[in-house]
């Protein structure tokens, strides 16, 4: 069963859900579509590789797709999409054979120099609040990125995270309190920056 969806409203997660259950290829790729920059953007935060970011995005797909009918089309499918590909970063970053390739990634990057120019400033500033953020341990890095990098809601990142709300408002909190004592300590040009 394939149907044409343009045309039509936009439709709701479970709605694609429901279709993609009976068969509905169009229903599942609309849903794929709607979904799959925020699974990439948190697999490469979380992993720093957009290669494996994208392995995990596509695995991310393959496991939702083949759970589709145990599904809860009462729960929103962005955490859920988010959740797993959670756990498959996890996964990864366990494995020796991500270190290795990222050891060999490493010594295969071009040296790129930067000449001093317009937003140079900006690129700096990035580029120290990212060295920061690796400094925090991997459950702060995860909810730092979901909440400032991906733009998440309270409840998207509960979801995605599988803890209650509440555990996520202490959880963010931890983690900005941590990140400014790494940027107090260890990056004052930042706060400095930030200052004035």
């Amino acid at each position: 069963m394939c149907s044409n969806l343009s045309g039509e409203a936009h439709l709701t997660d479970d709605n694609l859900i429901s279709r993609a259950r009976q068969g509905d290829q169009a229903a599942w790729e609309a849903l794929v579509r709607e979904h799959q920059q925020p699974v990439f953007r948190l697999a490469y935060l979380l992993l720093g590789a957009a290669d494996e970011a994208e392995d995990v995005a596509q695995e991310t797909f393959v496991r939702a797709f083949r759970a589709l009918d145990r599904f809860d089309v009462e729960r929103l499918a962005r955490p859920w999409l988010l959740s797993i590909a959670t756990n498959l970063c996890h996964n990864r970053r366990r494995s020796i054979g991500r270190y290795l390739a990222a050891l060999r990634r490493a010594s295969e990057e071009p040296v790129s120099y930067n000449s001093l120019g317009e937003g140079t400033e900006h690129q700096w500033e990035a580029e120290t609040v990212r060295q920061a953020v690796r400094r925090l341990n991997p459950a702060e890095r995860e909810i730092v990125y979901m909440r400032y990098f991906l733009e998440l809601s309270e409840a998207e990142m509960a979801g995605a995270l599988q803890v209650p709300p509440g555990t996520v408002k202490s959880r963010l909190h931890r983690a900005m309190a941590r990140l400014r004592s790494v940027v107090d300590r260890d990056f004052p040009a930042l706060r400095e920056e930030r200052q004035t």
